[in-house]
């Protein structure tokens, strides 16, 4: 990807590795190997579809039938455990890629939005706190609404490439950029409006309101590609990355990690939408780079 460098703003934050353990508001997350299934929580925190590969391989090993909408509220100050409160963010290869997409976004979204609001992105390593609850790696980057920060190991990135069989630079920047999509629900007050009707709706309502809040986010990612250019106005995606990007979220879906964990789809259960719905939502927005094509809510899926 033809990425320009970003300075590392207050906006962008190194935790490090901090306490927590497995508990904290959020609930825990899937320690070890699959403990957890907090990633798909549908009041607090908003993993990506790459986003909550992790996550939902775990919620499926423990079964459909949890309740995910009950969740604490978070207490825990999420920079308490920084590197001796310094930022010394960005300061590897990975984490210098994730904050130049994490730049990027800004400059899109902000020509989009006005007034637009920039989110917090948050580095750590293994496990920290969110404003949502305990961060831990193995649940994958989320999004928390409550203090609008996008949370993120950059071991991630490995595990997407080795275990999903997702490579590649695009499919990480898709990665951080349905992340920042969650942001623009929260700004326009999208995911609010959602959070409310779940808390009137069924399990299975609830699930699909979800799915229909993570294809938005697939979308949004595909709109900023789409739209982001370099200071030398050259467009972000290089020949390949499209696909890299489509790979990633294919990868992703949630028939395709049931399956992986060795368990019967069932779209009830479903958090995040199917590979192919996965891939349509995010193919619009990258052939559209309109942000009102991007409205999931009114509209088949």
């Amino acid at each position: 990807m033809r990425l320009d460098d970003y300075d590392p703003g207050d906006d962008i934050r190194d935790l490090g590795r901090g306490g927590g353990g497995f508990g904290g508001g959020g609930g825990g997350g899937l320690g070890g190997l699959l403990i957890g299934f907090l990633p798909m929580l549908l009041g607090r925190k908003m993993g990506c579809g790459t986003i909550l590969l992790l996550g939902a391989v775990a919620f499926f090993v423990l079964g459909p039938g949890s309740n995910m909408l009950n969740l604490g509220s978070g207490t825990s100050d999420p920079m308490a455990d920084s590197r001796s409160g310094a930022n010394v963010a960005c300061d590897t290869q990975a984490e210098r890629f994730a904050c130049n997409v994490f730049g990027s976004t800004h400059q899109v979204w902000s020509e989009l939005i006005s007034g637009y609001q920039r989110p917090a992105l948050n580095f750590f390593t293994e496990r920290n706190q969110s404003g949502c609850g305990a961060a831990q790696a193995a649940m994958g980057p989320f999004y928390c609404p409550a203090d609008q920060g996008v949370y993120l190991d950059t071991a991630f990135f490995r595990e997407l490439e080795q275990r999903f069989g997702a490579a590649g630079d695009a499919a990480q920047a898709y990665v951080v950029a349905h992340e920042v999509g969650h942001h623009i629900q929260t700004i326009s007050g999208i995911s609010n409006q959602v959070r409310q009707a779940q808390a009137r709706a069924s399990q299975a309502e609830g699930n699909q309101l979800q799915v229909r809040m993570e294809l938005q986010a697939d979308c949004y990612a595909g709109v900023w590609a789409s739209r982001a250019r370099n200071s030398a106005g050259q467009p972000v995606m290089e020949p390949g990355d499209m696909e890299e990007a489509m790979r990633a979220a294919n990868a992703i879906g949630d028939d395709t990690l049931m399956r992986s964990a060795g368990q019967r789809p069932v779209p009830e259960s479903f958090t995040h939408g199917t590979s192919e719905q996965r891939m349509t939502w995010l193919r619009r927005g990258l052939q559209t780079g309109d942000p009102r094509q991007c409205n999931a809510f009114d509209t088949a899926i």
